[in-house]
């Protein structure tokens, strides 16, 4: 992270101060994106997960999405990061009986530049996730200005383009896996050329692509969204991408509710977040669109019970049957949950 103070995740007397009723409480909900994570004042774990997802929703299945969490201290550097898909499949197995959602999918990570040594990889992920890996999320992050960032993505310039690394993207589709990545909106030209260039792998854009409104970006939000708008329309027109809708809430994207007295209500979000969910829908159809949490990274600035009333009230003139596309079907297709 940046040299900024750091992000408090648990914010429990702050989060308090906005109590909502649940709108529509009984709407199935797949939450597609979390992390879990051990750090030392900081534990995202099962319990924490539990605590927001059974805030009054219907969450009942997740899926854990990388963080460069719980790696393995020794052995091949390859094959570190499968200890964290060990760390999740560990407590996905404990979420099987207990009273929570179900933690029914792992992303994992890979280098996908590895060439021979990938399908080692991806063999000892299948092994390590007990049935439960689905994925890889190799991000292309490369920020211009890691200064001011909250979060800055670790991808070198031009990872997207590099012939290694659309090679790695060509073997999950060939063995049935997805890519996603993560990005930030001056990038989603390259994420639609990597998209282009391995069309049978389903691959899944996170976050909007990230508008950032940090920094050099924070004067130019209007420029940012009117092209991100176009971006976001030619990603569409791959038909192997697929959106997830969320992450806005992150510090980077500068709506700075993170250093309010008080936490957003599920209006505000709505208020601020609806043109970017609503154009993303109409480029990509309910069909190829999921509804996020990014937890506990978004818990920075909102709450869980908010922000999923926020989603319900965006889309509360669809058809029951786009909305359970958006809060569960297309996550369960294109996860195979």
């Amino acid at each position: 992270m940046a040299d900024r103070e750091p992000l408090a995740f648990d914010r429990p007397e702050w989060h308090a101060q906005v109590d909502e009723e649940i709108v529509d409480p009984e709407l199935e909900i797949v939450d597609p994106h979390h992390h879990l994570w051990q750090i030392p004042g900081a534990d995202y774990v099962l319990e924490n997960l539990w605590a927001d997802t059974g805030s009054g929703h219907r969450v009942t299945r997740t899926v854990f999405i990388e963080c460069h969490a719980e790696y393995r201290d020794d052995g091949p550097d390859h094959l570190r990061p499968v200890g964290e898909t060990e760390f999740v499949a560990g407590l996905a197995a404990e979420s099987e009986a207990g009273p929570g959602a179900r933690i029914a999918g792992i992303v994992a990570y890979a280098d996908l530049r590895l060439g021979d040594l990938l399908s080692e990889v991806l063999d000892a992920h299948v092994t390590a996730g007990n049935g439960l890996f689905r994925g890889i999320r190799h991000a292309i992050s490369h920020p211009t200005h890691p200064e001011v960032l909250t979060i800055p993505g670790r991808a070198p310039s031009g990872l997207a383009a590099d012939e290694g690394f659309r090679s790695g993207v060509r073997l999950l589709g060939r063995h049935g896996y997805t890519y996603e990545s993560w990005h930030y909106h001056y990038q989603l030209p390259d994420f639609v050329d990597l998209a282009r260039s391995a069309p049978d792998t389903t691959i899944i854009l996170d976050h909007f692509g990230t508008p950032l409104g940090v920094g050099p970006w924070a004067t130019q939000r209007d420029e940012i969204f009117e092209q991100w708008k176009i971006d976001i329309a030619e990603a569409a027109r791959c038909p192997n991408v697929v959106a997830k809708l969320g992450g806005l809430a992150m510090p980077d994207n500068g709506f700075d509710w993170h250093l309010a007295d008080c936490p957003p209500t599920s209006d505000e979000v709505v208020a601020a977040h609806r043109d970017h969910y609503l154009h993303t829908i109409d480029c990509f159809g309910p069909e190829r669109c999921m509804f996020e949490s990014n937890f506990p990274v978004d818990r920075v600035s909102v709450s869980y019970h908010v922000l999923y009333n926020a989603f319900k009230k965006m889309v509360g003139d669809f058809t029951d049957n786009e909305r359970s596309a958006m809060f569960s079907g297309t996550a369960s297709r294109v996860y195979a949950l």
